[in-house]
């Protein structure tokens, strides 16, 4: 019989998400009697909006005729809508053949582990996604997990906390080092500013080390300050690569729709164009994105898609605020609770001192039946932290915040 892979067998443990489902099936099944309602997963709750209903509906009727088949497409996606991208996202700052089609950018940051193999340095924020720790376990460019709650062997962790702004110290960035970095962050909804970018730029291509940007959660972004895309930082198009999708702004965590940004002047140690190395992967691991979910894509960046997108974003913002404005309340003020994010992303991070976060996850769950995320499950600086996500209908967002208001942290 062949041997288990063991960098899978590095793994702690089962994937968060995964987790929690685990842990709130079996809390649903000991407590049959409880209307459990979910402030936890990022995944979106509204419908598709008519537009993009119809377009998708119009792809559909395409397929059914003679002379509207197709079948494979291009694997680096529909040249209309990697041109739309570059124009109406980045302002033409990227052109249309620098952008890549996908199924999401969870599974585009899995698919770049390969480009950089299990000898590439990795540091990432702390708290991160799981995926880009998880992902470099698995790829080999981490080792098992260390005692304790320090995380994994070989990844550099840069701590994210209220006492630095939520951004990184980036004296910690090794020499020739993949940095994964999340803006608006997931999970604690910061958002980088303009110096705060320039800086990571200047660093990354000091130390000749090339960040992944993730930028996943931009449309929420409201303060016109703020920058949407590392691209918009001079010199980031020698030093990064960004990675989007559909799926928050427009409600594609279903339908699976996204894009990379690898620009031509990104190149390896030896001079080959990381570019090409990426389409010899994407063309030989992935066969395209649907051609249906691309043009529910490219009709979500024109005039009218551009206005569902806004009022879908703000409906989840709106989601947001009232979560902040619940975890304002006295019982919570009164225990120490602080409160970050939620404002220009859909992720409101709050911090209960003295508290471990499956110990508050347990109890927000027994008491309040409502279902969020631990922060320890990002990283070891998200212990005493809860993630709550805006990702929900409004009724069950409002009842939410309604038991929350009642719960006695004592």
């Amino acid at each position: 019989m062949l041997k288990r892979n063991p960098r899978i067998a590095n793994l702690s443990s089962g994937y968060l998400f995964p987790e929690i489902s685990k842990r709130r099936a079996a809390y649903a099944k000991a407590h049959p009697e409880a209307k459990i309602i979910s402030l936890g997963i990022g995944n979106t709750t509204e419908p598709l909006t008519p537009h993009i209903v119809s377009a998708l509906h119009a792809e559909v009727s395409r397929l059914g005729t003679p002379e509207g088949y197709s079948g494979y497409g291009d694997e680096t996606g529909l040249a209309a809508l990697r041109a739309k991208i570059a124009e109406v996202l980045y302002e033409n700052r990227v052109s249309a053949d620098e952008v890549f089609i996908s199924d999401g950018a969870k599974c585009d940051i899995g698919r770049l582990q390969y480009l950089f193999g299990p000898d590439a340095k990795v540091c990432v924020q702390d708290p991160a996604y799981p995926v880009y720790v998880d992902g470099s376990v698995m790829a080999g460019a981490a080792g098992p997990a260390a005692s304790g709650a320090s995380g994994y062997a070989g990844i550099v962790y840069m701590p994210c906390t209220a006492a630095n702004g939520f951004f990184p110290d980036l004296a910690l960035v090794p020499e020739n080092s993949l940095i994964y970095f999340c803006s608006p962050n997931n999970p604690t909804g910061a958002v980088a500013t303009r110096e705060q970018l320039t800086s990571l730029v200047r660093v990354a291509r000091e130390k000749s080390s090339i960040i992944i940007f993730d930028s996943a959660y931009s449309a929420f972004i409201r303060d016109p300050a703020l920058p949407r895309s590392i691209f918009e930082i001079p010199g980031a198009r020698e030093c990064s690569i960004e990675v989007n999708s559909f799926s928050k702004p427009i409600g594609f965590t279903g339908v699976r729709l996204g894009w990379s940004i690898v620009p031509r002047e990104l190149s390896f140690a030896d001079g080959t164009p990381v570019a090409a190395d990426w389409t010899r992967l994407m063309t030989t691991i992935f066969n395209g994105a649907s051609n249906i979910a691309q043009q529910g894509g490219l009709a979500s960046l024109d005039e009218q898609g551009i206005a569902e997108t806004l009022a879908l974003t703000d409906y989840y913002l709106e989601n947001a605020r009232l979560i902040r404005e619940t975890l304002s309340g006295e019982n919570f003020r009164n225990a120490g609770v602080s409160i970050f994010g939620g404002d220009n992303a859909p992720y409101v991070w709050a911090r209960f001192p003295g508290r471990k976060s499956w110990e508050i996850f347990d109890l927000i769950l027994d008491s309040c039946h409502v279902v969020c995320t631990p922060g320890a499950g990002f990283g070891p600086a998200g212990e005493e932290f809860i993630r709550f996500s805006s990702f929900g209908h409004r009724a069950q967002v409002s009842e939410a915040c309604s038991r929350l208001s009642k719960l006695i942290l004592s």
